[in-house]
């Protein structure tokens, strides 16, 4: 029975499969050759245009002949119209009498003497005016001996014709004026090995004058503060040199007169009004103040001289922190050197390169390297930057006698 059952069931159907029933659309692929013959015809092209860029073709027809430049293109004149066209027509001139010769001859005009003499003058003036600017400005010294004074001065109205006192004025003064612009304009370089300027040293005498010019002074008045007196302050402003500005200060000690000591002059608390300098030379860590007016806390003010600023132990300017920039140096260096060796990681040499590609190359290095050292120089024109913190002890050094009223302390 169980048997009969099973033989009349029907077969288990098989599970269907997990393959996909919509097949996905073909990717197109393109062929490599096409791509390459592509490639080459647009790099064919390319080369073509660049070819009649550079060297454009002319086109003529074949049975183009040169035109000669004929007359009746040229414009021509509306007056050249109206004449004859042939010496035919051309109206025979009248004959008409000579004018009567002169038989006298014009005598010439006599030079104006005035004339004359100015135009000698500014010849002169000209010619001394060469002289001096042909003439060298300093003298060099010879260590060979004088010649004795006679045979130098027979020498000299030997070779030289007489001049007269206003020849030598001018020509002096031409040469003087030359010096002194040149002295003004560039200091003359000092050789140290020159043993002739060592030599002149030597021969120099003693000054003649033992004695000093100049007399005693006596004090004008007992309320003042002789040259040499010291001023004890502090700063109340801060000084950074990237910019010129004034500077205030603050005097910390009472200050007396210089004879006796018993006449305050500059009380404790006085301000001092200044000016710093911003022109900052590389390597320089000084900052340069001078002090331009006092004022007592009375209302009271002076004018002074640019009395200049020190440091506690006296040394000339003010000196805390300096930034002499090298970071930014560093980096427009590193700059500069990336520059340079990207360039030539760019542009490889090889022997087999074309002429543009060598052109390319040393153009490109050349405008690297112009780029990097046009940074460096603008880095190092940067100039230091100096910076004095509010409260910086200083001192004011008195380089000429200031008169002062007294105060009561």
């Amino acid at each position: 029975m169980n048997e009969e059952t099973e033989t009349a069931r029907e077969p288990k159907a098989e599970p269907e499969d997990l393959a996909l029933r919509a097949r996905p659309r073909p990717v197109t692929r393109i062929n490599r050759r096409v791509l390459v013959g592509v490639i080459g015809l647009g790099c064919l092209l390319l080369a073509g245009l660049v070819i009649v860029a550079l060297d454009p073709p002319t086109w003529k027809p074949k049975d183009a002949r040169p035109e000669l430049v004929t007359g009746t293109r040229k414009p021509t004149a509306d007056g050249l119209d109206r004449l004859p066209s042939s010496y035919e027509g051309v109206p025979t001139p009248v004959v008409r009498p000579s004018a009567p010769v002169l038989t006298t001859v014009p005598q010439l005009q006599s030079p104006d003497p005035a004339v004359e003499a100015e135009r000698a003058e500014k010849a002169r003036l000209m010619r001394l005016e060469i002289e001096a600017r042909a003439s060298q400005p300093f003298f060099r010294l010879q260590t060979r001996t004088a010649p004795p004074p006679s045979a130098a001065a027979g020498t000299l109205s030997a070779a030289t014709p007489p001049a007269s006192a206003t020849d030598l004025a001018a020509l002096t003064s031409a040469a003087t004026e030359r010096l002194r612009a040149q002295i003004d304009g560039a200091v003359p370089t000092v050789d140290a090995t020159d043993q002739n300027r060592k030599l002149a040293f030597l021969r120099v005498g003693p000054d003649k004058e033992i004695y000093n010019p100049h007399g005693t002074q006596k004090p004008v008045s007992p309320y003042q503060l002789l040259a040499g007196a010291i001023i004890p302050a502090s700063l109340v402003t801060g000084l950074n040199a990237d910019l010129p500005g004034f500077v205030i200060a603050q005097v910390t000690e009472h200050v007396y007169d210089t004879v006796t000591g018993r006449h305050l002059l500059v009380p404790q608390g006085s301000r001092l009004i200044g000016r710093y300098d911003s022109v900052v030379a590389y390597g320089q860590e000084r900052a340069l103040v001078v002090w331009q007016r006092i004022i007592r806390p009375d209302g009271t003010s002076i004018v002074i001289d640019n009395l200049p600023a020190t440091d506690a132990a006296g040394y000339a300017g003010l000196t805390d922190a300096v930034d002499l920039k090298t970071w930014r140096l560093l980096k427009g260096i590193g700059l500069a050197t990336v520059l340079g060796v990207g360039s030539s990681l760019a542009f490889g040499q090889s022997s087999g390169d074309s002429d543009i590609i060598r052109a390319l190359r040393e153009s490109t290095g050349q405008t690297t390297n112009r780029a990097g050292q046009r940074l460096i120089e603008r880095e190092l024109n940067v100039q230091p930057t100096l910076t004095v913190r509010p409260g910086w002890p200083l001192r004011v050094i008195v380089h000429k006698d200031i008169i002062l009223t007294p105060v009561s302390p």
